[in-house]
């Protein structure tokens, strides 16, 4: 069994808040003003140094604050980073962990009308707030953004759209090839809301009267969210509409086409996101062989299209699953680092 890490975090954490403007008034009602906590390495408060700036986005029904916490028979973010440094395969860096949460479980970190404009929190409030409180390097050569399933998804966005902002991207086990890890599952989806009458709101008015949620309405839930996220209908509830019949289940071809235009496999054959993607200085992609929502397959047709265009990129598969994978950042992390020392 892997061996525990009893060492404290040797640096410390700060915390701050962000009043957003880009989430406030969402749909969901969920507060406009986030939390982001800082981790200091190591040194800090000893010289005027400044540091790489790493983001780590959570998945799904997950927080950035939820990557500072204790593990049995693992290890916080910042004790791996520690341990990394230690061991001489990176470099110190700052930290910063978005608590990004939503009333439907989590986020994709895309603008949506309905959870909120995320894409712009992390670009244009969250980083220039770090960066006018803590000594980070300012350029952005300089950051790297990382994350797993939905968080890695994020990350990818970010390589897609964004990458004039990044020095290096790694994405962990990401939500590719929408026709595969969603679309088999809508059914399932709508089962769930017709033990509700197939109404939206009763659905949520009933997992928040319950002490515990069922492991297929969490299902439904990450979904309902992923419709908020991809193809949101300010009118609907919640922001939600599903892109199919709800008697028949049978897709409904423009709303899916709209969920498409958000799929990795899907925006790389746009120009504007090849360009982005040759002109990002470090992207890292890995997946679990047997990843039990089938996102190897996603990674390996994106794995493909990338070589094909012949864009940069490295990539990993790994024996193993969806789950308890954060082992995997002792791959992305140094590579991250190595990628923003070349500046």
């Amino acid at each position: 069994m892997p061996v525990h890490n009893f060492r404290q975090p040797r640096g410390r954490v700060e915390s701050m808040t962000i009043a957003s403007e880009t989430l406030r008034g969402n749909l969901l009602g969920d507060p406009h003003e986030r939390t982001v906590a800082v981790y200091l390495p190591e040194g800090y408060d000893d010289g005027a140094d400044e540091y790489p700036l790493f983001v780590g986005l959570a998945g799904f029904t997950g927080s950035g604050l939820k990557l500072l916490g204790w593990q049995g028979f693992g290890e916080s973010v910042p004790q791996r980073a520690d341990r990394l440094v230690e061991q001489g395969a990176m470099g110190p860096v700052i930290l910063a962990f978005p608590d990004c949460f939503t009333a439907l479980g989590g986020n994709q970190y895309v603008n949506s009308a309905a959870l909120g404009r995320w894409e712009d929190f992390l670009l244009d409030e969250m980083i220039p707030a770090i960066e006018s409180r803590f000594r980070v390097r300012r350029d952005a050569p300089s950051r790297a953004v990382f994350g797993r399933s939905s968080g890695g998804y994020g990350a990818l966005i970010q390589a897609l759209l964004h990458a004039d902002r990044w020095g290096g991207v790694a994405c962990h086990s990401a939500d590719i090839n929408f026709d595969l890890c969603y679309r088999p599952d809508l059914a399932k989806a709508v089962d769930e809301l017709a033990r509700h009458g197939g109404d939206i709101t009763r659905f949520i008015e009933h997992l928040r009267s319950v002490d515990k949620i069922a492991g297929s309405e969490m299902y439904a839930l990450m979904l309902l969210a992923m419709a908020a996220t991809y193809d949101p209908d300010p009118d609907a509830p919640f922001g939600v509409r599903l892109p199919v019949d709800p008697h028949t289940c049978q897709l409904i071809d423009e709303r899916w086409q709209r969920w498409l235009g958000l799929d990795p496999l899907r925006m790389i054959e746009r120009q504007e996101c090849q360009d982005n993607l040759r002109r990002l200085p470090a992207l890292f992609i890995d997946c679990g062989s047997k990843d039990q929502y089938g996102l190897h397959y996603g990674a390996r047709a994106l794995v493909r299209r990338l070589k094909d265009l012949g864009i940069d990129h490295h990539y990993e598969e790994f024996d193993d699953n969806h789950s308890g994978i954060d082992y995997r950042m002792d791959r992305s992390l140094p590579f991250l680092y190595e990628a923003v020392s070349r500046v």
